[in-house]
């Protein structure tokens, strides 16, 4: 077998859930799974979750029992181990608006408590958690935040 398309053999298609904007599709965990699941390869693609996105799409996180629903649905239409990674972020529009507006961590409809349960759960301990806010001048206050939720 030729070297290069070994190689790829490496490579993972990763799909960002969207807010669900206009026509877009994706915002819904159902979607997600239709795509990994009617793909040739299911091992070679994966998810990453934008939290902004999944708020806005009308996956509530701000309580631990909404966070713990979402992410039960999430299991079953998508499945964890498709789980590559996340972009960490506060809304600014409204739970189930789906308008994809990011905010800083704390100053949006989100609030810092789906944060903390984030970085407290086991599930995404191997995954890369990516800050994505949008004042880049408090990125280090903001992962620093992120860092001291950790129990």
């Amino acid at each position: 077998m030729n070297e290069t398309l070994k190689e790829t053999k490496d490579v993972i298609l990763v799909i960002e859930n969207t807010a669900g904007q206009g026509t877009n599709l994706g915002f819904d965990f159902e979607h997600l799974g239709y795509l990994i699941e009617n793909s040739i390869d299911k091992s070679r693609v994966g998810v990453c979750i934008d939290t902004c996105h999944m708020f806005t799409a009308g996956y509530d996180i701000r309580t631990k029992e909404a966070y713990d629903k979402t992410w039960r649905e999430f299991d079953e239409k998508v499945g964890f181990e498709h789980l590559k990674g996340m972009h960490l972020n506060d809304s600014k529009p409204d739970l189930g608006s789906r308008v994809d507006r990011h905010h800083s961590l704390g100053e949006g409809k989100i609030g810092l408590d789906a944060f903390r349960f984030i970085m407290n759960d086991d599930r995404m301990d191997d995954i890369p958690l990516i800050l994505e806010t949008i004042d880049s001048s408090i990125w280090k206050e903001e992962i620093a935040l992120l860092y001291s939720f950790i129990n």
